[in-house]
């Protein structure tokens, strides 16, 4: 049966969603929102840190031992907060190094599932990739879409190539070995979905999937958010990059050593959008002497980071490797000029250089240096690439676009699934009984 013409009922999990920085967080209440106004049902099923959606879009929290949080990261609970066997697997299995928050959110999301089979057409996982997403695939018959937005693998190789010693590679390791879950989960996914051309080859190549059952839609950015603030001016020298994850793959770093390259030939200052924390990228900020030119900021409202890239003259992505990259487009989409790497999908995304963007090898602080000097001694350049590249995102990416080529990918799903299509909310009349549970917030 065609679901083309009929509401469908969608769980969207989500094991994290930080909802401004990060793609998970962002991915997950831009998609709930279009699907949404599409006329869909859709609940997500979360993990702390909670996202943010629209008021329309019920929450399920999936509460976790919260193992890895920004206040007390990686501390070790306590005998009494273990209340069940997926307690005492998270426990288990951070006991010995592994990241274990995708494992213990797919079982708690198995089980919140379990007695509510009816009441949803289909599941879509945000990268999650747990074993008990196979569970909810084999067990409970709900047709699974899989969302990857790149395989985590690729950050597994870069952070052991950056590792400074053995004794350091060794934790990465252990703290990676989630990575083969991910691996025998995709593999047995009926359909996934990715975000580029790039990602596909990837996931395929190290998630073993055949490339037949990866299918990309894109993500995307509101542009009427995402848009040049009239007043602001910009401040001379000014950068602006955005940091989700103090990781090698994001490639701060190298940013870090052009600014200070920079930093000797004119007056220049960086403002980085995520949380500061301890540990490489810090480090190398007071080795460079970048305190005073360096400013972080956090836990703001989009509007406010719209504003960041307004009052900046140049963005930056640094990265070694995207699979997309939500900050680019972002970026493209409020008319600053980007510098970004060829790093993965970057170029995919970004188009072409020096006519939407301005493009530099990954792991090369001397050319990003240079790139970014051209582009601040020539607002010619920089006014160009910046109506380019916003030109480039209003053509190509918006999430009503993302929204229903997804709800392609539902259809698709749902056509091929051995049970047959669930019924759906306009046959069932189970919006009301979703919406209602005492389980949603």
């Amino acid at each position: 049966m065609t679901t083309a013409h009929r509401p469908l009922r969608i769980a969207m999990l989500a094991y994290r969603g930080k909802p401004h920085v990060g793609g998970q967080g962002v991915y997950v209440r831009h998609l709930a929102k279009a699907l949404t106004d599409l006329g869909h049902y859709v609940e997500v099923f979360g993990g702390p840190p909670y996202p943010e959606l629209d008021e329309r879009v019920p929450l399920t929290k999936l509460p976790s031992l919260q193992l890895y949080n920004d206040a007390f990261p990686m501390r070790k609970p306590r005998l009494w907060e273990l209340n069940d066997v997926t307690d005492v697997l998270e426990a288990a299995s951070f006991s010995t190094g592994n990241f274990s928050e995708p494992m213990a959110f797919s079982w708690r999301a198995y089980q919140a599932l379990r007695d509510r089979v009816d009441e949803f057409d289909l599941v879509h996982d945000n990268q999650t990739l747990g074993w008990g997403l196979l569970a909810i695939q084999n067990q409970l018959k709900l047709p699974v879409l899989a969302t990857i937005h790149h395989p985590i693998t690729v950050d597994r190789r870069l952070e052991l190539e950056h590792a400074p010693n053995l004794w350091k590679q060794f934790g990465k390791r252990r703290w990676y070995s989630f990575t083969k879950m991910q691996t025998q989960v995709a593999k047995r996914m009926r359909r996934v979905m990715c975000v580029s051309e790039n990602s596909k080859i990837d996931i395929s190549r190290d998630h073993e999937v055949p490339l037949d059952r990866i299918h990309v839609v894109p993500v995307g950015v509101d542009p009427e958010l995402f848009k040049p603030v009239p007043g602001v001016e910009r401040v001379p020298g000014k950068l602006v990059t955005t940091a989700s994850a103090d990781v090698a793959m994001k490639g701060l770093s190298y940013l870090l050593e052009a600014v200070a390259k920079l930093r000797t030939e004119r007056d220049v200052s960086l403002t980085i959008i995520g949380r500061p924390k301890e540990g490489q990228s810090l480090d190398k900020l007071r080795e460079l002497g970048l305190e005073d030119v360096v400013e972080w900021v956090s836990g703001v409202p989009d509007q406010r980071i719209v504003e960041l890239y307004s009052e900046a003259e140049v963005a930056v992505v640094p990265s070694l490797y995207e699979g997309f990259s939500l900050p680019a487009i972002e970026a493209m989409a409020t008319g600053i000029c980007l510098v970004a790497t060829t790093g993965g999908a970057l170029p995919e995304v970004t188009g072409t250089h020096g006519e939407t963007c301005l493009q530099v090898p990954p792991g090369d602080s001397e050319a990003l240096a240079r790139q970014i000097g051209e582009a601040l001694d020539n607002p010619t350049l920089r006014e160009r690439v910046g109506k380019g590249g916003r030109q480039r995102v209003i053509d190509k990416w918006s999430w009503l676009h993302t929204a229903r080529a997804t709800v392609e990918e539902y259809e698709a799903l749902l056509a091929d699934h051995p049970s047959g299509a669930h019924a759906t909310a306009a046959e069932s009349g189970a919006h009301a009984t979703a919406a209602e549970s005492g389980d949603t917030v």
